[in-house]
C-alpha cells in the first residue's frame, strides 16, 4: 500500500512539472487594437454637444459643428436673464432689437442688452407698486409703463429718468399703449372703469372713455385713429379717437380680455382672453359679416388670473402669448398650426415678445426670470 501511494505522488509531480514547461513556451498575444478608423467621428468628452472631432489618417483633427444650425446673433441659443426680485409681468424689445425692457412686481423696470452677454445696463425706479405693462416708443427714446400704484409714467430711455407721471386714475392701471405714428399720444386703462387718452406734452388727460366695468387692456390701431379697450365684460370696443364714440364691438370672447396687439399691417387685432383662446379679428373699416377671422385654442389661464399678454411676429405670420402652463406657445397664423410649445419656466409665462429683426423670442414669467431664445425663421422672413 505504501509503495502504491509513493508511485501516485511521483506521477502527480511529473504532470505538474510538464504543464508548467508548456505554459512557459506559449507566445504573448496582445489584445486587439482600439485605434479608430481614419474616417470615424467620435464625440469629444468635456466639450459642448455640438462639437465633434473628425480623426484623419494624417493625424490632423478637425472640429465639425453638429446639431441644429444657429439662426441669430445671440451669444448662445438660449440666454437666461435674472435679477428681478419678483414676478416679471411684461417684456419688450426696442425697435432696433439691441435693447430689452422688463417690468416686474418688484416695482422696477430693467433695461438689458440683447447681445454681448445680455448685461443689465440700467434700472428705472419710481413706481410704488407692480409694473404691469410697458412699451417702447417707435424711436426707442422713451418707455411707457402702467402700474398697480394707480399711475402710468413715461421714461427717457437714454438718460434713464422718469419724465412724466400720469396720475388721474383712481384705481390700478392695468395697461398702456403709445400711438405708433405719434409718440406724444398714450392710452391707459384702469380698474376705475375708464380709459384715458393722454398727450405727454400736456398736464391733464385729453379725454376719458367711460366704461360700465373695469378696463383690463388697451391698444391703438396702426394709424392711431381707433382705440381698442378690453373689459371684464368680455367685450372689445373700438373707439373713434376724434368722435369719442364706439365705432364697433368685438363680442367673440366668453371671458375677461387680458391682452391685445395690432398686426404689423394694421388689419387684424389679436386678443387673449381667460376663456383660454386667442382671437384674431378683422378691424379694417368695412367688413361684411363677422369680424372674427380665426380662433386659436390652447392658451391656459390659471387661478392666478394674471393679465396675460399676446404679440405678433414682425412679419405677421406668427403669434404668441403667455400661459399659466409655464410654456411659451407660438402659432402659425395662416394654418392655425401650433409651431412651438417651449418649456423652461417654473411659473406662469406672462408675456412673449418677438425680436424685430431676428428669429428671437423673449419670455417673462412669474418665476422672476426672462428667457431669450432663438427659433427657426418663418418662410416669409426667409424669402425677404
Amino acid at each position: 500500500v505504501v509503495l502504491s501511494l509513493l508511485l501516485l505522488l511521483l506521477l502527480l509531480l511529473f504532470w505538474s512539472l510538464r504543464s508548467r514547461m508548456e505554459a512557459g513556451k506559449r507566445k504573448y498575444e496582445p489584445p486587439p487594437s482600439n485605434k479608430p478608423d481614419s474616417t470615424a467621428l467620435t464625440i469629444v468628452t468635456k466639450k459642448a454637444r455640438t462639437e465633434i472631432v473628425a480623426h484623419e489618417g494624417g493625424g490632423n483633427n478637425q472640429i465639425v459643428a453638429s446639431g441644429p444650425p444657429r439662426t441669430s446673433n445671440l451669444d448662445h441659443p438660449i440666454m437666461l436673464l435674472t435679477g428681478h426680485g419678483a414676478e416679471v409681468y411684461s417684456v419688450k424689445f426696442d425697435s432696433s432689437g439691441k435693447s430689452l425692457a422688463s417690468g416686474s412686481f418688484d416695482r422696477r423696470v430693467f433695461l438689458w442688452e440683447v447681445y454681448e452677454g445680455c448685461k443689465n445696463y440700467a434700472v428705472l425706479e419710481g413706481h410704488k407698486n407692480a409694473v404691469l405693462e410697458l412699451h417702447w416708443s417707435q424711436d426707442s427714446r422713451a418707455i411707457f409703463t402702467a402700474s398697480a400704484d394707480g399711475t402710468a409714467a413715461s421714461w427717457d430711455a437714454i438718460a434713464c429718468q422718469r419724465t412724466r407721471r400720469f396720475s388721474e386714475h383712481s384705481g390700478v392701471v392695468n395697461g398702456c399703449c403709445p400711438a405708433r405714428p405719434n409718440a406724444e399720444l398714450l392710452i391707459t386703462g384702469s380698474d376705475d372703469k375708464t380709459a384715458k387718452l393722454w398727450d405727454v406734452r400736456s398736464k391733464k388727460s385729453v379725454h376719458t372713455f367711460n366704461h360700465k366695468y373695469q378696463v383690463s387692456s388697451v391698444c391703438f390701431s396702426l394709424n392711431g385713429d381707433l382705440i381698442f379697450t378690453g373689459s371684464i365684460d368680455n367685450k372689445i370696443r373700438a373707439w373713434d379717437k376724434r368722435k369719442h364714440e364706439v365705432s364697433f364691438k368685438l363680442d367673440g370672447h366668453k371671458d375677461i380680455v387680458t391682452g391685445m396687439a395690432i398686426s404689423p399691417d394694421g388689419h387684424y387685432l389679436l386678443s387673449n382672453s381667460m376663456d383660454n383662446t386667442l382671437q384674431i379679428s378683422d378691424v379694417r373699416p368695412f367688413v361684411m359679416g363677422s369680424r372674427c377671422a380665426n380662433v386659436l385654442p390652447g392658451v391656459i389661464h390659471g387661478l392666478e388670473q394674471n393679465l396675460l399678454k399676446c404679440s405678433w411676429s414682425p412679419d405677421g405670420t406668427r403669434v404668441s402669448c403667455g400661459s399659466s402652463d409655464r410654456m411659451v406657445t407660438i402659432w402659425e397664423v395662416a394654418s392655425s398650426k401650433l409651431l412651438y410649445k417651449l418649456p423652461g419656466h417654473h411659473g406662469t409665462v406672462n408675456e412673449v415678445a418677438f425680436h424685430p429683426h431676428e428669429p428671437i423670442i423673449a419670455s417673462a414669467s412669474s418665476d422672476k426670470n426672462i428667457f431669450l431664445g432663438e427659433v427657426q425663421p418663418s418662410s416669409a422672413s426667409l424669402t425677404n
